[in-house]
């Protein structure tokens, strides 16, 4: 059994097993984890899966130092891509994030070392039932939320962070019925 969000497409079900919950701390992964969760804002999970290509070809890999550099001219372009989700605030929000990131990273800082200290560091593991119990903010990306935002980074609200600590393993919310809960909790 996996997590019941996942059976909706190959897209989701691959995700699921392959990626979620997993523990990610390189900057860029995070950086794209991040420019994920903030696309998916209105929108269904499925929709922003179905676009990371996209999404990795339109901001050069997730490559801060590139996607830093952008244009106005470049906005502009971006909208008219229909690989991307063609929103004028969420494709600006990519570029003053990877700014912020980098400015992060000036300061001898890293987005690792920054969202990993809301958890000391260690994924938190919980035990959820039935997907109705998993809340959409916590604590945690309340604190984290305020402090991203603080540093500059936009589209990272509580409930956008809570979803960004679910992806890249800073909380493991697989069902305890679902077959990857054990698996992730053996990859940390």
């Amino acid at each position: 059994m996996r997590c019941p969000w996942a059976e909706g497409s190959d897209a989701e079900r691959d995700y699921h097993d392959a990626e979620w919950g997993v523990p990610l701390r390189d900057d860029n992964r995070l950086f794209e984890m991040i420019t994920l969760e903030g696309a998916q804002a209105g929108l269904s999970w499925r929709t922003v899966l179905l676009k990371r290509e996209g999404y990795r070809r339109a901001f050069a890999d997730f490559e801060p130092g590139v996607v830093a550099r952008y244009t106005p001219k470049r906005v502009e372009k971006l909208l008219l891509d229909a690989s991307i989700i063609r929103h004028r605030g969420k494709i600006e929000s990519t570029i003053s994030n990877a700014r912020a990131l980098l400015t992060l990273q000036e300061a001898g800082e890293t987005l690792s070392g920054l969202v990993w200290s809301f958890v000391d560091d260690k994924p938190v593991v919980n035990r959820w039932k039935q997907m109705g119990d998993i809340p959409s903010e916590t604590t945690a990306s309340k604190a984290m939320s305020k402090e991203l935002k603080s540093r500059g980074f936009r589209f990272v609200g509580p409930t956008t962070c809570y979803a960004f600590m679910q992806a890249a393993g800073l909380v493991n919310d697989h069902l305890v019925s679902c077959f990857r809960m054990k698996q992730v909790d053996g990859e940390q």
